[in-house]
Protein backbone atom coordinates (compact mmCIF):
# COMPACT_ATOMS: atom_id res chain seq x y z
CA UNK A 1 0.00 0.00 0.00
CA UNK A 2 2.81 2.36 0.40
CA UNK A 3 3.11 2.39 -3.28
CA UNK A 4 0.21 3.50 -3.76
CA UNK A 5 -0.52 5.97 -0.76
CA UNK A 6 2.52 7.98 -2.48
CA UNK A 7 -0.19 9.16 -5.34
CA UNK A 8 -2.69 9.99 -2.63
CA UNK A 9 -3.75 14.25 -2.34
CA UNK A 10 -2.91 15.24 -5.71
CA UNK A 11 -5.29 17.24 -7.52
CA UNK A 12 -8.35 15.66 -9.32
CA UNK A 13 -7.25 16.70 -12.90
CA UNK A 14 -3.69 14.74 -11.79
CA UNK A 15 -5.50 11.79 -11.46
CA UNK A 16 -8.03 12.44 -14.82
CA UNK A 17 -4.63 13.10 -16.47
CA UNK A 18 -3.54 9.67 -15.52
CA UNK A 19 -6.33 7.92 -16.78
CA UNK A 20 -5.74 10.10 -20.18
CA UNK A 21 -2.51 8.48 -20.68
CA UNK A 22 -3.68 4.62 -20.12
CA UNK A 23 -5.91 4.68 -22.64
CA UNK A 24 -3.81 6.72 -25.09
CA UNK A 25 -0.78 4.44 -24.62
CA UNK A 26 -3.00 1.37 -24.91
CA UNK A 27 -3.34 2.48 -28.73
CA UNK A 28 -0.24 3.48 -29.34
CA UNK A 29 1.07 0.66 -31.93
CA UNK A 30 2.50 3.03 -34.65
CA UNK A 31 5.77 4.77 -33.26
CA UNK A 32 6.75 1.98 -31.54
CA UNK A 33 7.25 0.09 -34.88
CA UNK A 34 7.67 3.39 -37.14
CA UNK A 35 11.84 2.44 -38.19
CA UNK A 36 10.39 -0.89 -39.60
CA UNK A 37 7.43 0.36 -41.06
CA UNK A 38 10.19 2.68 -42.86
CA UNK A 39 12.09 -0.26 -43.67
CA UNK A 40 10.44 -3.79 -44.48
CA UNK A 41 7.04 -2.01 -45.07
CA UNK A 42 8.51 0.71 -47.51
CA UNK A 43 11.89 -0.76 -48.51
CA UNK A 44 13.91 2.29 -46.96
CA UNK A 45 18.09 1.67 -46.04
CA UNK A 46 19.32 2.66 -43.10
CA UNK A 47 20.51 6.29 -44.33
CA UNK A 48 17.55 7.03 -45.85
CA UNK A 49 15.37 6.35 -42.70
CA UNK A 50 17.56 8.86 -40.72
CA UNK A 51 17.20 11.17 -43.68
CA UNK A 52 13.34 11.21 -43.23
CA UNK A 53 13.56 11.32 -39.34
CA UNK A 54 16.01 14.25 -39.79
CA UNK A 55 13.94 16.11 -42.50
CA UNK A 56 10.66 15.65 -40.34
CA UNK A 57 12.81 16.54 -37.04
CA UNK A 58 13.50 20.09 -38.62
CA UNK A 59 9.68 20.73 -39.13
CA UNK A 60 9.10 20.25 -35.98
CA UNK A 61 11.92 22.58 -34.09
CA UNK A 62 9.53 25.63 -34.73
CA UNK A 63 7.05 23.76 -33.86
CA UNK A 64 8.58 22.95 -30.39
CA UNK A 65 9.12 26.46 -29.98
CA UNK A 66 5.66 27.17 -31.42
CA UNK A 67 4.27 25.35 -28.58
CA UNK A 68 6.54 26.67 -25.80
CA UNK A 69 5.13 30.26 -26.89
CA UNK A 70 1.15 29.00 -26.90
CA UNK A 71 1.92 27.08 -23.88
CA UNK A 72 2.70 29.86 -21.71
CA UNK A 73 0.23 32.57 -23.33
CA UNK A 74 -2.71 30.81 -24.34
CA UNK A 75 -5.72 28.46 -22.58
CA UNK A 76 -3.46 24.85 -22.20
CA UNK A 77 -6.39 22.57 -22.42
CA UNK A 78 -7.61 24.08 -25.27
CA UNK A 79 -3.85 23.35 -27.03
CA UNK A 80 -4.20 20.13 -26.10
CA UNK A 81 -7.26 19.21 -27.45
CA UNK A 82 -7.47 21.19 -31.03
CA UNK A 83 -3.96 19.22 -31.31
CA UNK A 84 -5.73 16.03 -30.40
CA UNK A 85 -8.07 16.32 -32.90
CA UNK A 86 -5.73 16.93 -35.64
CA UNK A 87 -4.04 13.76 -34.79
CA UNK A 88 -6.87 11.63 -34.47
CA UNK A 89 -8.33 12.63 -37.77
CA UNK A 90 -4.19 11.83 -39.58
CA UNK A 91 -4.34 8.44 -38.14
CA UNK A 92 -7.61 7.15 -39.20
CA UNK A 93 -7.27 8.22 -42.89
CA UNK A 94 -4.16 6.93 -42.64
CA UNK A 95 -5.89 3.25 -41.53
CA UNK A 96 -8.41 3.72 -44.38
CA UNK A 97 -5.88 4.63 -47.42
CA UNK A 98 -3.23 2.13 -48.56
CA UNK A 99 0.26 2.18 -47.03
CA UNK A 100 2.41 4.73 -48.99
CA UNK A 101 4.60 8.35 -48.73
CA UNK A 102 1.35 9.88 -48.13
CA UNK A 103 0.70 7.80 -44.64
CA UNK A 104 4.15 8.77 -43.49
CA UNK A 105 3.42 12.66 -44.21
CA UNK A 106 0.35 12.07 -42.20
CA UNK A 107 1.92 10.04 -39.70
CA UNK A 108 4.89 12.80 -39.21
CA UNK A 109 1.22 15.47 -39.68
CA UNK A 110 0.13 13.69 -36.39
CA UNK A 111 3.45 13.78 -34.31
CA UNK A 112 3.93 17.53 -35.71
CA UNK A 113 1.01 18.13 -33.50
CA UNK A 114 2.00 15.99 -30.70
CA UNK A 115 4.80 17.94 -30.48
CA UNK A 116 2.89 21.38 -30.30
CA UNK A 117 1.06 20.04 -27.09
CA UNK A 118 3.88 18.69 -25.28
CA UNK A 119 4.70 21.92 -23.63
CA UNK A 120 0.69 22.35 -22.74
CA UNK A 121 1.16 18.98 -21.44
CA UNK A 122 4.28 18.95 -19.36
CA UNK A 123 3.40 23.16 -17.74
CA UNK A 124 -0.50 21.26 -17.02
CA UNK A 125 1.12 18.89 -14.87
CA UNK A 126 3.40 21.27 -13.21
CA UNK A 127 0.92 23.63 -12.91
CA UNK A 128 -1.27 21.27 -10.84
CA UNK A 129 1.17 20.36 -8.15
CA UNK A 130 3.44 22.53 -5.75
CA UNK A 131 7.44 21.89 -5.90
CA UNK A 132 6.93 19.13 -3.03
CA UNK A 133 4.21 17.15 -4.88
CA UNK A 134 5.63 17.88 -8.57
CA UNK A 135 7.99 14.30 -8.60
CA UNK A 136 5.18 12.51 -7.59
CA UNK A 137 2.37 13.66 -10.33
CA UNK A 138 4.99 13.20 -13.23
CA UNK A 139 5.86 10.02 -11.75
CA UNK A 140 2.15 9.30 -11.91
CA UNK A 141 1.87 10.68 -15.71
CA UNK A 142 4.85 8.12 -16.63
CA UNK A 143 2.81 5.68 -14.56
CA UNK A 144 -0.08 5.59 -16.67
CA UNK A 145 2.00 5.72 -19.84
CA UNK A 146 3.69 2.63 -19.22
CA UNK A 147 0.34 0.64 -17.88
CA UNK A 148 -0.74 1.42 -21.35
CA UNK A 149 2.13 0.68 -23.31
CA UNK A 150 2.60 -3.35 -22.01
CA UNK A 151 0.78 -5.14 -24.39
CA UNK A 152 0.52 -2.77 -27.33
CA UNK A 153 4.40 -2.99 -28.77
CA UNK A 154 3.41 -7.10 -28.59
CA UNK A 155 0.17 -6.06 -30.49
CA UNK A 156 2.00 -3.74 -32.95
CA UNK A 157 4.53 -5.96 -33.73
CA UNK A 158 2.16 -9.13 -34.21
CA UNK A 159 0.09 -6.90 -36.18
CA UNK A 160 2.80 -5.18 -38.34
CA UNK A 161 2.78 -7.91 -40.97
CA UNK A 162 -0.77 -7.90 -42.07
CA UNK A 163 -2.66 -5.61 -40.28
CA UNK A 164 -1.10 -2.67 -40.47
CA UNK A 165 -4.00 -0.82 -41.27
CA UNK A 166 -5.58 -1.40 -38.29
CA UNK A 167 -3.30 -0.37 -35.98
CA UNK A 168 -3.74 3.00 -37.16
CA UNK A 169 -7.07 3.51 -36.61
CA UNK A 170 -6.48 1.80 -33.55
CA UNK A 171 -3.89 5.02 -32.26
CA UNK A 172 -6.60 7.37 -33.48
CA UNK A 173 -8.83 6.09 -31.11
CA UNK A 174 -7.33 5.78 -28.19
CA UNK A 175 -5.94 9.40 -28.95
CA UNK A 176 -9.77 10.65 -29.39
CA UNK A 177 -10.48 8.81 -26.17
CA UNK A 178 -8.17 10.38 -23.96
CA UNK A 179 -9.04 13.56 -25.18
CA UNK A 180 -12.61 12.93 -24.49
CA UNK A 181 -11.49 12.86 -20.50
CA UNK A 182 -10.04 16.18 -21.04
CA UNK A 183 -13.00 17.50 -22.11
CA UNK A 184 -15.45 16.49 -20.02
CA UNK A 185 -13.47 16.41 -16.68
CA UNK A 186 -10.62 18.73 -16.83
CA UNK A 187 -12.05 21.97 -14.88
CA UNK A 188 -9.09 23.47 -13.06
CA UNK A 189 -5.89 24.39 -15.07
CA UNK A 190 -4.12 25.28 -11.71
CA UNK A 191 -4.11 24.69 -7.53
CA UNK A 192 -2.99 26.63 -4.89
CA UNK A 193 0.50 26.28 -4.25
CA UNK A 194 1.79 25.55 -1.00
CA UNK A 195 5.05 25.30 -2.04
CA UNK A 196 6.84 27.33 -3.98
CA UNK A 197 10.55 27.97 -5.11
CA UNK A 198 12.40 31.05 -5.35
CA UNK A 199 13.36 30.04 -8.26
CA UNK A 200 9.69 29.36 -9.77
CA UNK A 201 8.30 32.61 -9.14
CA UNK A 202 7.02 34.87 -11.79
CA UNK A 203 8.89 37.16 -14.16
CA UNK A 204 5.76 38.26 -16.36
CA UNK A 205 7.08 40.25 -19.58
CA UNK A 206 11.02 38.61 -19.54
CA UNK A 207 12.82 37.18 -22.23
CA UNK A 208 13.14 33.76 -22.02
CA UNK A 209 16.92 33.78 -23.15
CA UNK A 210 17.26 37.01 -20.41
CA UNK A 211 16.14 34.30 -17.97
CA UNK A 212 18.59 31.76 -19.03
CA UNK A 213 21.64 32.99 -19.15
CA UNK A 214 21.17 34.15 -15.64
CA UNK A 215 20.66 30.07 -14.90
CA UNK A 216 23.72 29.06 -16.87
CA UNK A 217 23.38 25.29 -15.80
CA UNK A 218 20.12 24.91 -17.88
CA UNK A 219 22.58 25.16 -20.97
CA UNK A 220 24.39 21.94 -19.67
CA UNK A 221 20.95 20.41 -18.81
CA UNK A 222 20.18 20.99 -22.64
CA UNK A 223 23.00 19.31 -24.04
CA UNK A 224 22.58 16.52 -21.26
CA UNK A 225 19.01 16.01 -22.87
CA UNK A 226 20.29 16.75 -26.74
CA UNK A 227 23.44 14.29 -26.63
CA UNK A 228 21.65 11.71 -23.86
CA UNK A 229 18.80 12.07 -26.21
CA UNK A 230 20.87 10.55 -28.91
CA UNK A 231 21.22 7.69 -27.34
CA UNK A 232 18.06 7.06 -26.09
CA UNK A 233 17.05 7.30 -29.54
CA UNK A 234 18.67 4.25 -30.69
CA UNK A 235 15.88 2.08 -28.79
CA UNK A 236 13.60 3.26 -31.40
CA UNK A 237 15.94 3.84 -34.68
CA UNK A 238 19.40 0.87 -34.32
CA UNK A 239 17.85 -1.13 -31.81
CA UNK A 240 14.96 -2.34 -34.23
CA UNK A 241 17.03 -2.05 -37.24
CA UNK A 242 19.35 -4.89 -35.40
CA UNK A 243 16.59 -6.85 -34.74
CA UNK A 244 15.11 -6.96 -38.86
CA UNK A 245 18.54 -7.35 -39.69
CA UNK A 246 18.93 -10.75 -37.64
CA UNK A 247 15.90 -11.85 -38.29
CA UNK A 248 13.98 -10.28 -40.57
CA UNK A 249 9.95 -9.68 -40.37
CA UNK A 250 9.84 -11.41 -37.06
CA UNK A 251 12.15 -8.78 -36.06
CA UNK A 252 9.23 -6.56 -35.38
CA UNK A 253 7.41 -8.93 -33.14
CA UNK A 254 10.93 -9.63 -30.67
CA UNK A 255 11.25 -5.51 -30.82
CA UNK A 256 7.65 -5.07 -29.54
CA UNK A 257 8.52 -7.79 -26.76
CA UNK A 258 10.81 -5.82 -25.56
CA UNK A 259 9.10 -2.47 -25.63
CA UNK A 260 6.71 -4.63 -24.06
CA UNK A 261 9.50 -5.65 -21.15
CA UNK A 262 10.60 -1.89 -21.36
CA UNK A 263 6.64 -0.75 -20.13
CA UNK A 264 6.45 -3.63 -17.65
CA UNK A 265 9.31 -2.96 -15.71
CA UNK A 266 8.63 0.76 -15.95
CA UNK A 267 5.21 -0.01 -13.95
CA UNK A 268 6.97 -2.17 -11.51
CA UNK A 269 10.63 0.63 -11.07
CA UNK A 270 8.05 3.60 -11.08
CA UNK A 271 6.89 3.45 -7.49
CA UNK A 272 9.76 1.88 -5.90
CA UNK A 273 12.28 4.43 -7.00
CA UNK A 274 9.42 7.22 -6.32
CA UNK A 275 8.77 5.52 -2.65
CA UNK A 276 12.39 4.44 -1.97
CA UNK A 277 14.92 6.69 -3.47
CA UNK A 278 12.53 9.50 -3.76
CA UNK A 279 14.92 11.57 -1.94
CA UNK A 280 17.61 11.47 -3.95
CA UNK A 281 18.35 14.64 -5.86
CA UNK A 282 16.59 15.19 -9.38
CA UNK A 283 20.16 16.04 -10.97
CA UNK A 284 21.69 12.86 -9.43
CA UNK A 285 18.72 10.89 -10.80
CA UNK A 286 19.59 12.04 -13.69
CA UNK A 287 23.24 11.18 -13.66
CA UNK A 288 22.37 6.91 -12.76
CA UNK A 289 19.57 7.27 -15.23
CA UNK A 290 21.77 8.50 -17.67
CA UNK A 291 24.45 5.95 -16.92
CA UNK A 292 22.16 2.90 -16.68
CA UNK A 293 20.72 3.71 -20.29
CA UNK A 294 23.69 3.74 -21.82
CA UNK A 295 25.06 0.67 -19.76
CA UNK A 296 21.89 -1.13 -21.29
CA UNK A 297 22.25 -0.09 -24.71
CA UNK A 298 25.65 -0.38 -25.65
CA UNK A 299 25.60 -4.18 -24.39
CA UNK A 300 23.68 -4.52 -27.44
CA UNK A 301 26.66 -4.64 -29.13
CA UNK A 302 28.01 -8.08 -27.31
CA UNK A 303 25.41 -10.09 -27.01
CA UNK A 304 24.09 -10.57 -30.99
CA UNK A 305 22.09 -13.63 -31.34
CA UNK A 306 21.90 -14.08 -27.59
CA UNK A 307 18.12 -13.61 -27.34
CA UNK A 308 18.08 -13.99 -23.38
CA UNK A 309 20.33 -11.27 -23.02
CA UNK A 310 18.62 -9.18 -25.07
CA UNK A 311 15.89 -8.34 -22.07
CA UNK A 312 18.34 -8.46 -19.55
CA UNK A 313 20.00 -5.44 -21.19
CA UNK A 314 16.51 -3.82 -21.88
CA UNK A 315 15.54 -4.08 -17.98
CA UNK A 316 18.88 -2.44 -17.15
CA UNK A 317 18.07 0.55 -19.55
CA UNK A 318 14.53 0.61 -18.72
CA UNK A 319 15.45 1.10 -14.91
CA UNK A 320 17.99 4.14 -16.21
CA UNK A 321 14.53 5.53 -18.25
CA UNK A 322 12.97 5.87 -14.83
CA UNK A 323 16.00 7.65 -12.79
CA UNK A 324 16.18 9.56 -16.13
CA UNK A 325 12.31 10.74 -16.38
CA UNK A 326 12.12 11.08 -12.16
CA UNK A 327 14.76 13.77 -12.22
CA UNK A 328 14.22 14.98 -15.96
CA UNK A 329 10.56 16.29 -15.06
CA UNK A 330 10.86 18.18 -12.45
CA UNK A 331 14.11 19.58 -13.02
CA UNK A 332 13.07 22.74 -15.25
CA UNK A 333 10.29 23.74 -13.46
CA UNK A 334 12.12 23.82 -10.02
CA UNK A 335 14.78 26.27 -11.65
CA UNK A 336 12.78 28.66 -14.24
CA UNK A 337 9.63 30.69 -13.60
CA UNK A 338 6.58 29.51 -13.73
CA UNK A 339 5.73 32.15 -16.65
CA UNK A 340 8.64 30.42 -19.03
CA UNK A 341 8.09 27.11 -18.62
CA UNK A 342 6.64 25.90 -21.92
CA UNK A 343 8.92 27.90 -23.68
CA UNK A 344 12.53 26.60 -21.91
CA UNK A 345 10.53 23.19 -22.30
CA UNK A 346 10.60 23.65 -25.78
CA UNK A 347 14.08 25.08 -26.10
CA UNK A 348 14.94 21.61 -24.30
CA UNK A 349 12.84 19.86 -26.61
CA UNK A 350 14.43 20.94 -29.82
CA UNK A 351 17.87 20.62 -28.89
CA UNK A 352 17.25 16.96 -27.89
CA UNK A 353 15.51 16.39 -30.97
CA UNK A 354 17.84 18.14 -33.31
CA UNK A 355 20.74 16.16 -31.60
CA UNK A 356 18.53 12.64 -32.44
CA UNK A 357 18.03 13.56 -35.70
CA UNK A 358 21.41 14.34 -36.83
CA UNK A 359 22.91 11.16 -34.74
CA UNK A 360 20.19 9.31 -36.26
CA UNK A 361 21.69 10.24 -39.86
CA UNK A 362 25.44 9.42 -38.94
CA UNK A 363 24.16 6.66 -37.05
CA UNK A 364 22.09 5.21 -40.24
CA UNK A 365 25.34 5.85 -42.67
CA UNK A 366 27.57 3.63 -40.06
CA UNK A 367 25.18 0.97 -40.55
CA UNK A 368 24.90 0.82 -44.34
CA UNK A 369 28.79 1.47 -44.16
CA UNK A 370 30.41 -0.62 -41.58
CA UNK A 371 27.58 -2.28 -40.23
CA UNK A 372 26.19 -2.75 -36.83
CA UNK A 373 28.82 -3.60 -34.75
CA UNK A 374 30.28 0.19 -35.64
CA UNK A 375 27.32 1.77 -34.84
CA UNK A 376 26.53 0.43 -31.53
CA UNK A 377 30.99 1.53 -30.92
CA UNK A 378 29.65 5.03 -31.79
CA UNK A 379 26.60 4.60 -29.38
CA UNK A 380 29.32 4.10 -26.65
CA UNK A 381 31.30 6.94 -27.59
CA UNK A 382 28.44 9.36 -27.19
CA UNK A 383 27.14 7.41 -24.02
CA UNK A 384 30.65 8.60 -22.54
CA UNK A 385 30.11 12.11 -24.07
CA UNK A 386 26.53 11.93 -21.90
CA UNK A 387 28.12 10.88 -18.52
CA UNK A 388 30.86 13.77 -18.82
CA UNK A 389 27.83 16.28 -19.63
CA UNK A 390 25.97 14.80 -16.55
CA UNK A 391 28.79 15.04 -13.87
CA UNK A 392 29.62 18.63 -14.48
CA UNK A 393 25.70 19.62 -14.47
CA UNK A 394 25.77 18.34 -11.24
CA UNK A 395 29.02 19.93 -9.95
CA UNK A 396 27.60 23.48 -11.51
CA UNK A 397 23.82 22.94 -10.47
CA UNK A 398 25.15 23.21 -6.20
CA UNK A 399 26.72 26.53 -6.82
CA UNK A 400 23.81 28.31 -8.80
CA UNK A 401 21.20 26.81 -7.39
CA UNK A 402 21.89 26.76 -3.60
CA UNK A 403 18.33 26.89 -1.75
CA UNK A 404 17.35 23.98 -3.36
CA UNK A 405 19.94 22.15 -1.74
CA UNK A 406 19.90 23.83 1.68
CA UNK A 407 16.40 22.40 1.91
CA UNK A 408 17.61 19.21 2.93
CA UNK A 409 21.19 19.02 3.39
CA UNK A 410 20.87 14.32 3.12
CA UNK A 411 20.50 15.16 -0.49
Amino acid sequence: MKFLNQYKNLSREIYILFFGRIVTSMGSLVWPIMTLILKNKLGYNATTIATITMAMSILQFPMMLLGGKLADTVNRKRIIICCDMVTVLSYIICGLLPLSGHSIALIYVAGVFATIEGPSYDALIADLSDSDSREKAYSLQYLGMNLGLVLSPTIAGFLFENHLGLSFIIEGLATFSSTLLIILFIKQLSVEKEQVSEYEKKRENENVFKILWERKPIFIYAFVAGVGGLVYAQFNYLLPLNMEALYGAKGAAIFGMLTSTNALVVIIATPVITTFLGKIMDVRKILIGETLIIAGLFGYKFVQGAMPLYFLLMVIFTVGEVFNTLGNQPYMTRRMPSTHWGRVNSFIYTVSGAFSAIGNVWIGNIVDRSGYDSAWLAVGVFGVATIALAVTLNMVDRKQFYLLYEKDSSI
